[in-house]
């Protein structure tokens, strides 16, 4: 992770510099990042298990796929690129919404992210990098829902806070 670096942005997505990746976890400085939701022709969510030694929240279950764009990458670049990187597949995705949101994470480490979601179908599977994904499975919206709500410390937080505030776009997408 050293040298990694983060956009960082406004409340408006206007970059305002860069910062290394794991100072801005740190700091909780916002920053520009993307959340990948995939679904198959059965309306289900492709969601998957972090690795287990991720620097944070290992081996919770999340969106099928999440990161930072590079300096200079757009958004839609980076998410094809990361897509491939974590779940090896691609897939047309669309932009539908983006949202800003603070979490504090296991570490000391906390996120806060100007988040674009982009959605896209595939009915392809994952082949996982085994460094970034422990696991995957489908699972329907509304049965993620409950799990959720029984057991929200399986989750990470920011997919938690996606799925609370935004599921009705999430529902119209599928």
């Amino acid at each position: 992770m050293k040298d990694e670096f983060v956009i960082l942005v406004d409340e408006h997505d206007r970059e305002l510099g860069v910062m290394e990746k794991m100072e801005a976890h740190e700091k909780g400085t916002l920053h520009r990042a993307f959340s990948i939701f995939i679904f198959n022709s059965k309306g289900e969510l492709l969601i998957h298990q972090r690795a287990l030694d991720k620097y944070h929240s290992g081996g919770l279950w999340t969106n099928t796929c999440c990161s930072h764009p590079r300096q200079g990458e757009s958004v839609e670049q980076a998410a094809n690129r990361r897509l491939q990187e974590e779940m090896g597949m691609s897939c047309n995705m669309k932009p539908v919404f983006s949202f800003i949101y603070r979490a504090e994470l296991d570490h000391n480490l906390s996120e806060h992210e100007l988040d674009h979601v982009l959605v896209g179908v595939s009915d392809d599977l994952p082949v996982i990098n085994p460094e970034e994904v422990n696991s995957y499975k489908y699972m329907s919206l509304e049965s993620l829902e409950q799990d959720i709500k029984l057991r929200p410390e399986n989750y990470t937080e920011w997919f938690k806070i996606c799925l609370n505030d935004n599921l009705a776009k999430l529902k119209a997408t599928t």
